[in-house]
């Protein structure tokens, strides 16, 4: 049977046990001496996140039901694929269970394994690295750049090897990495760029989308993604090879010869057709819940950026951030720390999410990498957290969560 890691924050020492967050704040509601116009919305619990379900998603999930098409046949699969691939500037769309599943796919199709090193950022959602590790290739990690929160493109030259096969950067909380020279740095050695674009759908790097400036990308469509499809994720690609080779890997490797004939290990990643009809409805909507994201995020940050030590998210000149998460850093000028303040938020119904801990920190990773240490990762781990960030979120909500924040920081600064 397996055995989980025995690591606890303790064993970490002082300095890095003290990065890692508590648990989770109680939600409940306190109603303060508000307008009553404002009443109605500090009575209610505001979410960190939550899908967005107004437009044709009832309607074709029933078409599929009434069709008894409800598996991974169905029409729905292709005219997914085939217009999320659209969105994202690729020719091709290869849907499966999930994002870690894209991720894992991509890797098995792009014939990684052991010996074998792939670069990634240490600040990241644990998937990222346990794609690597499920083909049984090394992950090796760099550092966070302090003014985008994505990988420090700058230490990835010194990491690479003989042995480095790829590299994924994770464009994070809907930011893209920079690009171009990732791209410069792995070309002339031949080592594969594979986007973690989980958190980035619709993002724009120099007018380019996310998915379609690495060989791959791999998307998540998880309840909480900008679009969802509930449990679903999506390989894009410009490349035909790779493309027909995800796809038969996906599929349990079945051959076009004849039935029940494998030339490769293959998986059973599919999608179903349930799925796919919700995505398909999801994407009709993509435009509009993009720019709501960035409508509320331009709100929020309007708003924080007058309160002290409140670092709101950023955003390159050359890039165009979808803000999967309306991300907010609190230095110590603040008065209280990350944690209080998420508390102080939670008392009053508002839920939020700390940011990553980072992979070098895991207990599942820590023998790994021990004593190895990355500064902005640990940072953005001590100080990070989510606001709410639905694309459905009102105004009225954004400007109650911040009055909040902002009533926060008065009692602390008292």
């Amino acid at each position: 049977m397996l055995k989980p890691s025995l690591i606890t924050p303790q064993d970490l020492g002082d300095e890095l046990a003290a990065l890692i967050p508590g648990q989770d704040p109680e939600l409940s509601i306190t109603i303060h001496r508000i307008p009553v116009l404002e009443q109605d919305i500090a009575s209610k619990i505001i979410p960190v996140c939550e899908p967005t379900l107004g437009g044709n998603e009832q309607k074709y999930v029933l078409d599929c039901l009434q069709s008894n098409w409800i598996s991974s046949a169905g029409k729905y699969i292709p005219v997914f694929e085939e217009k999320f691939a659209a969105e994202c500037g690729c020719r091709y769309g290869i849907s499966c269970c999930n994002g870690t599943i894209a991720l894992h796919l991509a890797l098995a199709a792009l014939g990684l394994g052991p010996g074998d090193e792939v670069i990634l950022p240490t600040f990241t959602m644990i998937a990222t690295i346990n794609a690597v590790t499920y083909v049984g290739a090394t992950p090796v990690l760099v550092d966070s750049e302090p003014c985008t929160w994505n990988m420090d493109v700058d230490q990835v030259a010194a990491k690479i090897t003989p042995r480095t096969k790829a590299i994924i950067p994770v464009h994070t909380y809907g930011h893209p990495v920079d690009m171009d020279p990732l791209l410069e740095l792995a070309e002339p050695n031949g080592i594969f760029v594979l986007e973690d674009a989980a958190e980035a759908h619709g993002a724009e790097y120099k007018g380019r989308r996310a998915g379609s400036l690495g060989q791959a990308g791999c998307f998540s469509f998880y309840a909480n993604k900008i679009i969802t499809t509930g449990e679903g994720g999506m390989i894009t690609t410009n490349d035909p090879q790779l493309a027909e080779l995800t796809q038969k890997l996906r599929d349990h490797a079945f051959s076009s010869e004849r039935h029940f004939w494998h030339k490769y290990v293959g998986f059973n990643y599919r999608m179903t057709n349930l799925q796919a009809a919700v995505g398909v409805a999801q994407v009709e909507q993509m435009p509009g819940f993009i720019e709501n994201r960035r409508r509320n995020a331009a709100l929020y940050t309007s708003l924080l950026k007058e309160i002290p030590g409140i670092v709101t998210p950023p955003e390159a000149g050359n890039c165009r951030n979808v803000f999967w998460m309306y991300s907010i850093l609190v230095e110590d000028k603040f008065g209280m720390t990350r944690d209080e303040l998420r508390g102080y938020l939670a008392k009053n119904g508002i839920e939020t999410r700390t940011f990553f801990i980072p992979m070098h920190l895991q207990p599942v990773y820590y023998e790994q990498f021990k004593g190895q240490r990355y500064p902005v990762a640990e940072m953005l781990c001590r100080r990070g957290f989510y606001l709410p960030s639905a694309s459905s979120l009102t105004e009225a909500q954004i400007r109650h969560v911040v009055d909040v924040v902002r009533r926060a920081y008065v009692e602390a600064n008292r």
